[in-house]
């Protein structure tokens, strides 16, 4: 939440920041591993751990059900994204650091420099942080390169 003159303004992931998460997640209705080895299912909703996948999951899912557990999902990381980056953020920047942090996880943001360099005031440091998180499995991988390239423009479309 940041305030804008003496509205408190609580941003939510705009449209465009959907749609870049879903052109790199991509979707599937049935479950599968991911790079990383956990079961996923939709636009990268990890199953649980991630590390078994129950009987009840094993099964078809339809675009519906699907699009709910992405805006669930969403929730949880807009919620996220919200209590570790402390200073002002454009819409842009919120949906890139949502982005980001859905497809590595909370953990991964609230550890990183891009957040201590973010909350330090250094927006151009932090954007620059986004470029290095290219790696799954130990290899890099072209669409964590493309996907943080896109991050990495969305954040500076708008700087402060």
């Amino acid at each position: 939440m940041y305030h804008s003159g003496l509205v408190a303004v609580r941003l939510t992931i705009s449209d465009e920041g959907i749609s870049l998460i879903k052109r790199y997640e991509g979707y599937k209705t049935t479950p599968y591993r991911c790079p990383a080895g956990l079961y996923t299912v939709g636009y990268g909703h990890v199953i649980g751990n991630g590390l078994q996948l129950p009987d009840e999951w094993n099964r078809t899912f339809s675009l519906g059900e699907i699009d709910e557990l992405l805006r669930t999902d969403l929730a949880r990381f807009e919620r996220g994204v919200l209590h570790y980056c402390t200073v002002y953020l454009t819409q842009s920047q919120f949906d890139s650091l949502v982005s980001f942090s859905f497809n590595l996880g909370l953990g991964v943001l609230q550890r990183s420099t891009l957040r201590q360099k973010l909350n330090r005031g250094d927006y151009d440091g932090a954007s620059k942080e986004f470029l290095k998180y290219t790696r799954a499995g130990g290899k890099v991988l072209k669409g964590l390169v493309r996907r943080r390239q896109a991050e990495y423009n969305l954040f500076n479309r708008h700087s402060p």
